[in-house]
């Protein structure tokens, strides 16, 4: 059934919008989601279906709108939580709210922020509709080839029968902490809203050519092809293996391998831009690693759509230019701060921020060099040196005057150098994604050391299968570790939303 509103905006007199329940009140998250997915199959279909009616000649009738559902609570109490606790809690009595989008695909992120909530506070959350508008373009089930154009089947603009993305609803205000609130507003209750968070989904789709369903927890990201096909073939071994707990594997084009059954057919005629690949474990515990190919850019931005998953780790593997004398080409660095001149986040997260190191996260990854290469303690310092990585811009940093960047890099006591490395630990930062970065060394520029032809070719056939599995070892151990350990507070500012 459809209703008519006359009251939005002089412009908009006979706006059509869904027949919608009330706002509901639950104090149970699954019936809390599951409401949500109502409200949410409610407005996308409506709007499918208008704009099938309209593409078919139908009359239009108005400017057809659907609302995002919303989760909604309030809480007057100054009630002390758990002080450990990193996300799940509110810091203070006031009205809090999120607007929701794929509540099919974050079912289980709802359910586990929402009883959170529930648990700490002693409070009902309410469902309903909020007044965010649905685009067009986000309600649209994925893998939709639109024929034709629909402005000359109505004869006028689009957005004058159907809403289309805002940007001023998409951009990164609460995760870059410049939201500010008066008395009487309402708090946003998650990092992001649900149009920025379809946005992203749009964009990991073109990519990766991966649906963003497939994404697991635990994320690996690579400048370099030989990776990915180490990573193929441990995957299927992996899904072949019963005991490895992996039930499938989807590579780009969504092409799924299940255990004792053939692949799928390619559907893909080339790769996309940034590749994904998923070992898809039950809960999403599984490993996705993704070649962002090469450059800062590249880097910020997968990571600023990948985040919108809320993942449990990243971690980039790949190479780096070993800046001492005493490195090996082949050696590890395992960086614990970074010097960025990459620039690509300058306007999101000053250089002068610091993008600290995250214990856990360097536990897991120097214990997996020493499982891995069967070096210990002092003995480990032979193949991994920890300390600083530099990220730059310039590929061809050394064609230049090298008198100010290489006293800019002993100054800041760097021992690696690459072109991703600090963007993705920076948005991790920015976005409270732990994070932890194991470079190899790959070339001694400095020093004259750079890989001959056959160098290069034994250097990758020994040591990046070597370094993946360091790379896999240290993600399954950060697997085993409870979520509300792994999301540290030192990743939280003084503003900070409850669902993590």
């Amino acid at each position: 059934m459809t209703k008519h509103i006359t009251s939005i905006a002089p412009e908009e007199f006979n706006v059509l919008c869904p027949e919608a329940p009330a706002p509901t009140q639950f104090a149970n998250a699954k019936e809390a989601v599951a409401a949500l997915c109502s409200l949410y199959d409610l407005g996308t279909q409506y709007l499918r279906d208008r704009f099938a009616e309209a593409l078919n000649g139908e009359p239009v009738a108005g400017k057809y709108r659907a609302f995002y559902p919303e989760i909604r609570f309030s809480t007057r109490s100054h009630t002390r939580v758990d002080s450990r606790l990193a996300f799940g809690y509110v810091s203070g009595p006031g009205d809090y709210a999120t607007t929701v989008t794929r509540p099919d695909l974050f079912a289980y992120y709802l359910e586990t922020q929402i009883s959170l909530i529930l648990e700490n506070h002693n409070v009902l959350v309410t469902i309903g509709l909020s007044d965010t508008p649905i685009p067009l373009h986000f309600a649209f089930l994925e893998g939709t080839h639109v024929e034709g154009s629909i402005e000359d089947k109505i004869d006028r603009p689009m957005r004058d029968v159907f809403d289309v993305p805002d940007l001023a609803s998409t951009d990164d205000k609460i995760v870059n902490s410049k939201m500010e609130f008066g008395p009487g507003d309402t708090v946003p209750l998650a990092p992001f809203t649900a149009q920025r968070i379809d946005y992203s989904l749009h964009r990991l789709a073109h990519y990766t050519a991966t649906s963003p369903a497939h994404f697991q927890n635990y994320v690996l990201f690579t400048n370099y092809q030989f990776y990915i096909d180490e990573f193929v073939d441990f995957a299927k071994k992996a899904v072949a293996d019963p005991d490895s707990g992996y039930t499938e594997f989807v590579e780009p084009g969504n092409r799924i391998t299940k255990p004792n059954t053939e692949p799928e057919e390619a559907s893909l005629t080339r790769l996309p831009q940034m590749p994904a690949y998923h070992l898809k474990r039950e809960g999403q515990c599984g490993i996705t690693m993704v070649n962002i190919g090469v450059g800062p850019s590249n880097a910020k931005t997968i990571t600023d759509h990948v985040a919108v998953l809320r993942p449990h780790t990243w971690l980039m593997l790949g190479h780096c230019a070993g800046l001492r004398n005493s490195q090996r080409l082949g050696d590890y660095v395992l960086a614990h701060a970074y010097v960025r001149e990459d620039h690509v986040l300058d306007d999101d997260l000053p250089v002068w921020i610091p993008v600290p190191a995250l214990a856990e996260v360097q536990v897991a990854l120097e214990e997996a060099v020493a499982n891995v290469t069967g070096y210990d303690g002092y003995d480990l310092k032979q193949v991994m040196r920890t300390g600083t990585v530099a990220t730059i811009d310039n590929r061809n940093w050394e064609l230049r005057d090298q008198t100010g960047p290489v006293q800019r890099l002993s100054q800041s006591r760097a021992i690696g150098l690459d072109m991703e490395s600090a963007t993705i630990a920076a948005n991790g930062f920015r976005f409270r994604v732990p994070y932890g970065t194991l470079l190899c060394v790959s070339d001694k520029p400095l020093h004259g050391e750079l890989k001959l032809p056959g160098m290069a070719t034994e250097f990758y056939n020994t040591q990046v299968r070597q370094h993946l599995a360091i790379g896999i070892a240290a993600l399954e151990s950060l697997r085993d570790m409870p979520s509300e350990q792994l999301h540290s507070r030192k990743l939280r500012s003084f503003f900070e939303t409850a669902f993590q």
